[in-house]
């Protein structure tokens, strides 16, 4: 069976978390090895970079290329060994996250982050370009106002989850502008739970990922 690979996104406070768990239920429940990981994040040099990420300050170069440096170590040590092994790969966030975070949200070139993508994940199978890119991605939408409403107060924020509500404005319609890809999935989050959870098994069964 071959490996497939699934990305969760959106921005932070979306809900897209918390449904992880559920995904992994119903892949496993259906027969399938399941691999779990997020970015930035998935292996242990990947975790100490995202350390640094998500609470030092540093220009948005500098920023990206860490991005770009964890992911290919989680790459390569992680998400390509599962899916040459027929896994399930369920992450949470990865490079349409820097796509809408960096580039929309930090205004950082999107030129340049395509190099970087090129460079961190080609030769790991993939697209007809030779990038490894998921198979699917759900993507949790939702205003940012809600989303500022929902993580208030919830745990002390990192620097990104501390940004002013227009920083998520842009990061959103980074993510509006990436979802033009067929694999992307709109989720519409601003619902109770039970009615997200559907929207997502229902897309699965409509994919024929899951039967």
């Amino acid at each position: 069976m071959s490996g497939l690979f699934l990305t969760l996104e959106g921005i932070d406070g979306a809900g897209k978390s918390s449904h992880i768990d559920a995904l992994e239920a119903l892949f496993r429940a259906a027969g399938r090895a399941v691999t779990r990981t997020r970015e930035p994040g998935g292996t242990p040099l990947a975790e100490t970079l995202r350390g640094l990420i998500l609470s030092q300050p540093m220009d948005a170069l500098t920023e990206s290329l860490l991005v770009f440096a964890a992911r290919r170590d989680h790459i390569v040590q992680v998400i390509a060994p599962a899916l040459a092994r027929g896994d399930v790969v369920l992450c949470d966030r990865f490079t349409d996250a820097t796509f809408a975070y960096q580039g929309a949200g930090r205004g950082f070139d999107a030129e340049v982050l395509s190099t970087l993508e090129r460079w961190a994940q080609a030769g790991q199978g993939g697209n007809g370009d030779g990038l490894l890119q998921p198979d699917i991605t759900l993507w949790f939408d939702l205003k940012p106002e809600i989303a500022a409403e929902r993580l208030a107060g919830a745990r002390l924020p990192d620097k990104f989850e501390a940004q002013p509500v227009e920083f998520f404005r842009r990061v959103a319609a980074g993510y509006a502008e990436r979802a033009a890809a067929t694999r992307f999935v709109r989720i519409d989050a601003d619902c109770p739970r039970e009615q997200v959870w559907q929207q997502v098994e229902s897309t699965l069964r409509e994919r024929g990922l899951i039967t």
